[in-house]
């Protein structure tokens, strides 16, 4: 026993040191080997189907203040009425099933990190959009660009994020005509996961293009590198902000998830059928558009959906209506033949307590049973997305590592029924002395990096400690261990060479 205890090593912290080493090769992607839940029969998804087609060819959906989309359209045979496009039933589902491809490589800096976007494969990716950020320590504050670059490298760090993300938080101490510009770069420079575009105006997106070429070695070879996200201006709406960073996107073949935003009571009907109908119609006008660009480009049907207090206004999250939306609209994206983007870890909480992880379960499993392809929002979603959290961010992708072991269902290979266990093993004794137990001793079960199962002893010893307390310890050791990925010398001074170029520039592009 002594002999094996050496080659352990360290104890409790050697063994957890080892797991995290071990973690850094993680898989780029989760493989799903669980069939998708089905809520809804077949009639049911036909009914929601037949009602996107009558929103489409009797509401319409509104291209705002874009002409070249209005041209395309009525050149496709849609009804154009000043900015309202009317279009011939089926006449969407049939340019996205005819050219958008149903998976797709988004390709990353390092080829070993680059993911499979679709069909069994599950991406996490990280926070999005927050304009303020909290800790244990600081509070809550608006962000910084220390802040963005913290967590670019915490994504980096952290295994079961298999992606960098986007605006992973705004810093607002950044002027906002130039700031993307330094978030691309963060993606590029502190991480080498695949990475999200800025899709604030036409001209950034064509920066984050620009940007990625350069990292690229010069040439992205048509190659998808970017997956940036398109939303609605539910309901039914697509304005020019949105159109021009989607037409830039895809003329360069990067990806766009095109995601009607929906609160259900607000911007679509209340009832979840409704909501679904709504947001399968803007989707279809959304991916049609931008295979009307250029067709086979890439995109994700995603949906972002969920309640309201009816009382107060309050969005609300971790509800059974935002869960069964979920399913069905994974199953509608599956029908068009295209990846599905929804779900999350999301909460309306303010601090990473027992609301934030009853409302994040309630939404990470759906999104893990329904099939979801892209998952935005994945880990450190605090206050309904205005802020996000260092410790949250810890403890939710903590929580996805049990969802990859989730998701890969049940071993049932010769290992995994253990038959040679019981034909080894005394009636009566325990297993744990056994070679089939000890071969898997350290692989047996998902052990969580956060939770403690110590005795009651044991933890007051060791102070005391809630999970957020060593959420806020360990995401400073990754912090101060964090080393960056190696780039090329040229390639970084391009890069910056760019970005001094273009902040010189912007100024008078504006006026």
């Amino acid at each position: 026993m002594s002999e094996r205890q050496g080659r352990r090593g360290g104890g409790r912290a050697g063994r957890q040191a080892a797991r995290a080493a071990s973690q850094v090769l993680a898989a780029p992607v989760l493989e799903r080997r669980l069939p998708p839940v089905e809520i809804i029969d077949e009639a049911g998804l036909a009914q929601i189907e037949e009602n996107a087609e009558t929103i489409l060819a009797e509401v319409g959906v509104a291209f705002q203040d874009y002409p070249d989309a209005l041209d395309l359209w009525r050149d496709a045979g849609a009804d154009v009425d000043g900015q309202l496009v009317r279009f011939p039933r089926g006449m969407c589902r049939q340019i996205v099933t005819d050219n958008a491809p149903a998976t797709y490589i988004q390709h990353a800096r390092n080829p070993e990190r680059s993911v499979s976007i679709g069909d069994n494969t599950t991406v996490f990716v990280p926070n999005y959009g927050s304009p303020f950020v909290t800790d244990l320590d600081q509070g809550r504050r608006y962000a910084t660009l220390t802040d963005f670059e913290n967590v670019v490298k915490l994504a980096y760090r952290l295994p079961h994020l298999h992606h960098s993300g986007g605006t992973v938080c705004e810093p607002v101490d950044v002027p906002v005509e130039v700031r993307h510009l330094d978030m691309v770069y963060a993606h590029l420079r502190y991480s080498d996961k695949p990475f999200m575009g800025s899709v604030t105006s036409a001209a950034r997106a064509a920066d984050s293009v620009e940007l990625a070429r350069i990292a690229f070695g010069g040439d992205l070879a048509d190659r998808t590198v970017m997956t940036s996200l398109i939303n609605a201006s539910s309901p039914m709406r697509w304005d020019a902000t949105m159109l021009g960073a989607a037409t830039v996107y895809a003329r360069a073949n990067q990806a766009s998830i095109i995601s009607p935003f929906i609160l259900a009571g607000a911007m679509s009907p209340v009832t979840v059928a409704g909501l679904c109908a709504q947001a399968l119609a803007e989707a279809l006008s959304g991916m049609a558009y931008l295979q009307l660009v250029r067709p086979g480009s890439p995109v994700v049907f995603g949906t972002f959906a969920s309640s309201m207090s009816m009382a107060t206004g309050a969005p609300t999250f971790g509800t059974p209506e935002a869960a069964q939306a979920i399913f069905v609209m994974a199953a509608l994206a599956r029908r068009c033949g295209v990846p599905f983007r929804s779900g999350g870890q999301l909460t309306a909480s303010k601090a990473p307590d027992a609301q934030a992880a009853y409302e994040s379960a309630q939404t990470l499993l759906p999104t893990v049973q329904a099939g979801v392809n892209f998952v935005l929002h994945a880990a450190g979603w605090l206050e309904g997305g205005l802020t996000l959290g260092y410790e949250k961010l810890i403890m939710d992708a903590d929580q996805l590592g049990a969802m990859e072991v989730h998701a890969r269902g049940v071993d049932l290979s010769d290992n995994g029924q253990a038959m040679e266990a019981f034909r080894t093993n005394t009636h009566g004794d325990h297993f744990l002395g056994n070679a089939h137990t000890l071969a898997n001793f350290e692989t047996a079960f998902w052990r969580s990096e956060i939770a403690d199962n110590n005795s009651y002893e044991q933890w007051s010893e060791e102070g005391s400690l809630t999970a957020a307390q060593r959420a806020n310890t360990r995401w400073k050791e990754l912090l101060a261990d964090y080393q960056p990925p190696p780039i090329d010398d040229a390639i970084d001074a391009e890069l910056q060479d760019f970005m001094a170029r273009r902040k010189s520039e912007i100024p008078n592009e504006q006026g």
